[in-house]
């Protein structure tokens, strides 16, 4: 068994675990398997087990690896987890199934339009800037009600929200803060909790556990 399947598998087991011991029936999470920077040869032995999520960061990597596989496995789907850049939106909406970044009404607007050109229906998250930080993308908590309604209009398949919350150990308040916010808004998911705090994220019903290193190992 490779050692990316061996690490899912583990992976699996530990969050079948957090999800018995907390009593969540009905509560099945998707694992996306974050494979930025790593080749091809790490993620086959994935698609070969029967791993269907996979994550990118950059459309331009995505493009390189994808194609192909896209092509020939029409079961695997790919999420688009990185900033998303307007004059990479055409490339995006051929490739992915879902972009977790939505964050500008600009980049609401460009997929509209490039959505309606080959007539196909990409799954969105809206990204919080949960904890407000300067460096992050991502709407504000205040105006993520006023851009929730604008994605509405364009007639956006908004599936709920995403964040990268900081890394000062106060995860379970922003999750909480999330997952009122996402029900506020009456969306049904939840796009948080990564390779250090997906346990934490499992607590508040997090839909998709973006993780990478937990799978792959340490980027170089």
């Amino acid at each position: 068994m490779h050692i990316t399947v061996k690490n899912l598998v583990n992976l699996e087991k530990n969050i079948q675990s957090k999800i018995n011991n907390l009593n969540y029936n009905d509560y099945n999470p998707k694992i996306i398997a974050v494979s930025k920077t790593f080749k091809i040869d790490h993620i086959n032995p994935l698609i070969e087990y029967g791993h269907i999520h996979f994550g990118e960061n950059k459309v331009q990597e995505a493009l390189e690896k994808w194609n192909d596989i896209k092509v020939n496995n029409n079961r695997v789907r790919l999420h688009m987890i990185g900033k998303l850049q307007t004059n990479k939106v055409k490339f995006a909406v051929k490739l992915f199934d879902f972009i977790h970044s939505l964050d500008s009404e600009k980049l609401a607007k460009k997929i509209s339009d490039e959505q309606k050109k080959i007539n196909k229906r990409l799954k969105l998250f809206i990204q919080i800037n949960i904890g407000s930080e300067d460096q992050k993308s991502g709407i504000s908590s205040k105006n993520v009600y006023d851009f929730a309604n604008f994605c509405k209009e364009l007639d956006l398949d908004i599936l709920g929200t995403m964040c990268i919350p900081p890394d000062d150990n106060n995860q379970n308040l922003y999750f909480s803060n999330m997952q009122k916010i996402n029900s506020d808004l009456g969306y049904k998911e939840l796009s948080m909790g990564m390779s250090n705090d997906y346990l934490n994220a499992i607590e508040f019903k997090s839909s998709f556990l973006r993780i990478g290193s937990k799978i792959f190992g340490a980027r170089t």
